[in-house]
């Protein structure tokens, strides 16, 4: 068992494990799956201050994490939101804690001030996750998106660094 930085042999896995979520949970707002072009867009968005961490037990990736801009304007440059998925058959082993935790280290190393994250409205787990790794809630976006014919509320947490 391992977490390392991310690398383009990684895509193929980080997609299966993102478009599950995608097809069967709220965990993203998308609702149609990624592309493997989609993907690799979306690895050569982070990089540096932006890692993306996987989580590989057996020679098989079954998590992954990103640290990505919480928004383009500069002022918002030190803010980072993160995001975690493991792979349906490895979650509840404490896989996410231990990628979160190596976020927040990385978040530390390249300077940033803060991170959130945006939770959806029944993922307990989430949250529950976050604030032992010292996130607070901040607020509670109301029926901020529509998933499978039902609007969902988003629980926003923050850690500052």
């Amino acid at each position: 068992m391992s977490i390392r930085l991310a690398d383009i042999k990684d895509i193929a896995d980080i997609m299966e494990i993102y478009n599950e979520a995608v097809l069967n949970t709220t965990a993203t707002f998308d609702t149609e799956p990624r592309t493997i072009e989609q993907q690799k867009e979306w690895l050569d968005q982070h990089g540096g201050k932006y890692p993306v961490l996987v989580y590989e037990s057996d020679g098989i990736v079954v998590g992954w994490a990103s640290l990505s801009r919480w928004n383009e304007r500069p002022a918002y440059s030190n803010t980072v939101e993160n995001s975690i998925y493991i792979r349906k058959d490895y979650r509840r082993r404490g896989i996410g804690r231990m990628l979160l935790g190596e976020l927040i280290s990385y978040a530390v190393k390249y300077g940033h001030h803060t991170i959130i994250s945006r939770i959806a409205e029944g993922n307990e787990t989430s949250i529950k996750m976050h604030r032992e790794a010292g996130f607070d809630i901040i607020g509670v976006m109301k029926e901020a998106g529509m998933k499978f014919g039902r609007y969902i509320d988003v629980t926003i947490m923050q850690k500052m660094l």
